[in-house]
Order: C-alpha cells, then structure tokens, then sequence
C-alpha cells in the first residue's frame, strides 16, 4: 500500500516506522509528512507527541482527535523545505475533506530540535478557498473517480 502522505514509497517503508515509534524524523519534512499521515490515520497520540513541548499543553490529544476524526484528509503537496541544525521550514497544502466540502491546509510550517529530535513548533496559516464537492463531480484527490465513487462513498 502506497503511503498516505504521497511520498510514492509504501507505507511500511515511509511514515510506518515514525508512528510506530521505531524511527525518528531526520528532516522536517519527514516529520511533517508523518504527522500528516497520522492525522489519516487518526493516530492524535503520535500527533500530540510530536508538537514541541512548550506547545504540548496546548494541543490536547482530545482536541487532535476531534479535528481528525472531522477531517478526511484525501491528498498532500509539499512545496518547500528549508532545513538547518536546529531549526526548519516546511510549506505544504493538505487537501481534506469535512461535510462534503473540500478544504486546503496550506501552512509554512516552524520546526525545532529539542534533545536531538524534531517537533513542530507552529505554523503560519494561508487563506485558501474551499469549494462544495457534488456526488458527482470528480472527486478532489485527483483520482479521476466520481466524488461519489471514491472519498464520497
């Protein structure tokens, strides 16, 4: 199976490992892609856990679950990566869907290293216009299928 975050690797050899715990992300952009996968998954523990810990407190595993059990998440752009020692950039859209209307996350992401590992920070949020997705209209994740047939179902 391909892996949710659009990597074109399977998911046992992508985000599998970082969720499970048998990895760490290298790079910002593997955190992030693996975030994203979790929020596919509804996986808020993981989630949570990955937020620095000054924004822990914040973000309840609750709250993260609610969001993601709201949210189908159907597609993943990233669009850029700036990555230093202890700090990085990551700017992507997530594409999601919620009561019939689809949604785009487009963010630039803030990351930082705390004991040698990477955590989300905080991001800056776009303006990003959704649109009502019709039975029969195609279906946003760019599979070509009817909305109906595909994440409509």
């Amino acid at each position: 199976m391909s892996c949710y975050c659009n990597s074109s690797l399977p998911y046992s050899q992508c985000c599998e490992p970082y969720l499970k715990g048998q990895k760490f992300a290298e790079r910002p952009q593997i955190l992030m892609r693996s975030r994203y996968t979790a929020y596919c998954l509804k996986d808020a523990q993981y989630i949570h856990d990955t937020y620095a810990q000054a924004k822990q407190a914040q973000n309840s595993v609750d709250d993260i679950a609610a969001f993601a059990n709201y949210a189908h998440f159907i597609k993943l752009e990233v669009l850029e990566e700036v990555a230093e020692a202890t700090q990085g950039v990551v700017e992507f859209k997530a594409h999601y869907i919620a009561e019939n209307t689809h949604y785009i996350l487009h963010e630039r992401s803030n990351f930082i290293t705390e004991a040698g590992r990477w955590y989300y920070l905080d991001g800056e949020l776009y303006d990003t216009p959704t649109t009502k997705v019709g039975r029969n209209d195609v279906c946003p994740c760019d599979s070509g299928k009817k909305y109906k047939k595909c994440h409509g179902s």
